[in-house]
């Protein structure tokens, strides 16, 4: 890894992500989804059913595979992100979309939110108010991260064009973070494919 020098903001990083990812649909498409995420996503399906969720808005849908899945549970779902062509495969799925980044989300309220590996782009410079607005628009929130050490920067070992920036945390700074704008239900954290992943459920402060 070749670690950035100096505060990162959003505005800096969105473009190269965004064009990394425009160019990275189709293999994302076709990649088949590991039992852990699928377990981590049912497990939030069940706690949104337990909570008897209907509306739910996913940040940095992708390409829609999970929104795809929450739709089909019955959930009336928006699939947000900000790479056009992730945007353009929701919407092949039949997904009612939004074309936007973390910063620029709907009023909603939605019941819930999901959020998978969408706020490591997010530098820790901006990330407390996404987080303060992700509070202000949904009720339950699954945040999903890798993470577990504190960088910032772009990994050399990308194999995305433009290689994309990270912001990556260690469990006690992700939890710190969240806990400026939510309650934490749940925290627990694993080593999976050689990189540590950090699951967050969390509800918006009173």
């Amino acid at each position: 890894m070749a670690a950035t020098i100096g505060p990162v903001t959003y505005d800096e990083v969105l473009a190269g992500n965004r064009d990394a990812y425009d160019g990275n649909a189709g293999e994302r498409d076709a990649t088949v989804k590991p039992d852990w995420k699928i377990a981590e996503r049912a497990a939030f399906l069940d706690r949104m059913t337990g909570r008897g969720a209907r509306t739910l808005i996913e940040i940095g849908a992708g390409t829609g595979q999970d929104s795809a899945f929450f739709a089909a549970a019955g959930l009336d779902v928006l699939a947000v992100d900000a790479s056009a062509a992730m945007i353009e495969r929701c919407a092949a799925k039949g997904l009612r979309t939004l074309h936007a980044d973390v910063r620029n989300l709907p009023d909603g309220p939605f019941d819930a939110a999901y959020s998978l590996n969408c706020l490591l782009h997010v530098p820790n410079a901006d990330l407390p108010g996404v987080l303060r607005r992700i509070s202000e628009v949904c009720g339950l929130f699954y945040l999903g991260l890798w993470g577990g050490e504190s960088f910032e920067g772009i990994r050399e070992r990308d194999h995305l064009v433009p290689k994309r920036f990270f912001s990556f945390r260690t469990d006690d700074e992700i939890r710190g973070y969240a806990a400026e704008a939510f309650e934490i239900v749940d925290f627990h954290s694993f080593d999976v494919e050689g990189l540590h992943f950090q699951s967050l459920t969390l509800t918006p402060k009173a």
